[in-house]
């Protein structure tokens, strides 16, 4: 007689701001060091005075954390600093970050007290995004988000010289570096998973920009239509074509993993065409096609690219009564500029010093 393995649960906590894919491959390597996530996220106020103001409000990151593939259940107000009492409290066996450092308002590593106490384990951040650099792009608004390096430096030290700041304080765990996609990342994400004779297919099709609770609730509403749910990204020249100004803000890579965390999502059509056509549909066995409220904008040679689905009689207009867009997204942070610009520069800094303290540390344990 063999006896049942012992659950292991797995903590991790956070802010979970924007909620990109950067979050979701952490919570994705926590999942795989146990059985059951738990993932806590503090409140408005908690970040606030610890970090600065939130892009999202604590309701909206609570959904969205809910909504990754690899959380099973989500703490609402979970402490800012990690204590041993928290993970007894949901009979956590250990908790899980990144590979960075997050601190209090007081510079006191929020992990200190499980770290002491063995019940801490490290997973690998995610190179290229962090919820920092995702706020510099809509700061920015401009094209360099496209092109890293010397470049993208040389334009926001200027913006900051303007300012009276000091941009050379860029820290290692979330400045701007290259997001370097592979096949094993999309691997990592994906589920793989073919649709079952029988299945209700859904096509729904888009840009998917700085995947947010709109995207969310249309994308739950669209799965409840059937069994499979196939999301097709447009390039970044496309959307660009139909949304203009400096859109995408992420790149379709980036677009692509931040779509597949979401559990609602069966598979990804990277690189979708506009005009959704009768092969497409023929290709992947769709029964219906679906569009939220967001309009749809013309553009060049194509009209309507739900022509043909309508025609088809499988076309359904959803609406997830959710207003949020990735255009109103973007308006909250430039309604709040010079408040977002203080806490990246304040974030930046911190961090900065940290890293320096925590590298000389090395240092001097390898001598």
């Amino acid at each position: 007689m063999t006896e049942n393995k012992k659950q292991i649960r797995v903590w991790c906590d956070g802010c979970y701001d924007m909620v990109h894919f950067g979050h979701a491959n952490s919570l994705r390597q926590a999942k795989a060091l146990g059985d059951y996530l738990i993932v806590g996220v503090h409140t408005d106020e908690e970040i606030t005075k610890h970090k600065g103001p939130p892009v999202f409000t604590e309701e909206e990151r609570y959904k969205m954390v809910r909504g990754i593939k690899w959380v099973d259940e989500v703490v609402e107000g979970a402490p800012y600093v990690t204590t041993l009492e928290t993970l007894d409290k949901y009979n956590c066996d250990f908790c899980v970050h990144g590979d960075d450092i997050t601190m209090t308002a007081d510079g006191i590593d929020t992990y200190h007290l499980v770290k002491a106490a063995g019940r801490y384990k490290e997973v690998q951040r995610t190179q290229g995004v962090s919820t920092t650099d995702l706020v510099g792009r809509m700061l920015l608004l401009t094209r360099q988000h496209f092109q890293r390096g010397a470049q993208e430096y040389e334009v926001r030290r200027e913006s900051s010289s303007s300012m009276g700041q000091d941009s050379a304080a860029r820290s290692p765990w979330t400045g701007c570096s290259q997001f370097l996609p592979t096949t094993q990342k999309i691997i990592n994400f994906s589920d793989g998973k073919s649709p079952k004779p029988g299945d209700k297919i859904v096509y729904v099709a888009g840009a998917f920009d700085l995947f947010h609770v709109g995207h969310l609730d249309f994308l739950e509403q669209a799965r409840a239509e059937g069994d499979y749910l196939i999301v097709g990204l447009h390039t970044d020249p496309v959307v660009n074509q139909y949304r203009g100004s400096n859109y995408p803000i992420m790149n379709l890579h980036e677009r692509v993993l931040s779509v597949l965390a979401c559990k609602y999502v069966s598979e990804v059509v990277i690189g979708a065409p506009l005009p959704v056509t009768k092969e497409l549909m023929d290709h992947f066995k769709v029964d219906i096609v679906c569009h939220g409220q967001t309009p749809v904008h013309p553009v060049e040679g194509v009209i309507d690219p739900y022509a043909e689905p309508k025609r088809l009689g499988k076309f359904k207009l959803l609406d997830s009564f959710n207003t949020m867009t990735t255009e109103k997204l973007v308006e909250r942070i430039i309604v709040h500029r010079w408040e977002y610009e203080a806490r990246n520069l304040k974030k930046e800094k911190k961090e900065l010093a940290a890293y320096e303290a925590y590298t000389k540390a090395k240092g001097e344990e390898m001598m």
